[in-house]
């Protein structure tokens, strides 16, 4: 017995400057640098959260490397040697790449949720800010954010 075979209608591609939903890690991350120094708009919490999953296993990454390129020293303390100072230039390239979409994205996120893109500046608040600011990207979704959008 022989199944026909069943075409499917790939869907259309979400635009830039709409929020995609459910989006899959690697689109997560296309997303993140096409929308590099974007402040408008809004993020999807799948957005955001594939991308802190990917920055925190590169992260870890460049700690393991910066962690076997340290040596002992005499006195028994560790230090860093040559891979250790390879590891740190790659982690501040790595870091100073990354600073400026990584802010638009949270204030795409906080737009999401329908807060003002300044709430950001709440992070600066020592401890309490940043337990704040997880909190609210942890939130749903609120239609109220559409305000953000930008049609292209």
């Amino acid at each position: 017995m022989s199944y026909p075979q069943q075409h499917t209608v790939p869907a259309a591609p979400v635009p830039l400057w709409y929020p995609y939903y459910g989006a899959p890690i690697g689109e997560a991350a296309r997303r993140f640098f096409k929308k590099y120094a974007t402040f408008t708009g809004r993020a999807s919490r799948s957005e955001y959260w594939w991308w802190a999953l990917i920055s925190g296993v590169v992260a870890i990454i460049l700690n393991i490397i910066i962690s076997a390129g340290a040596t002992v020293s005499d006195s028994g303390a560790m230090v860093p040697g040559p891979g250790a100072v390879i590891g740190y230039i790659l982690l501040g390239i790595w870091g100073l790449g990354t600073i400026i979409p990584s802010l638009a994205l949270v204030v795409r996120r906080l737009h999401d949720v329908n807060f003002s893109g300044w709430m950001i500046l709440i992070g600066l608040v020592p401890f309490l800010g940043s337990l704040a600011l997880l909190i609210f990207m942890i939130l749903p979704s609120k239609p109220e954010g559409q305000r953000f959008d930008v049609p292209a």
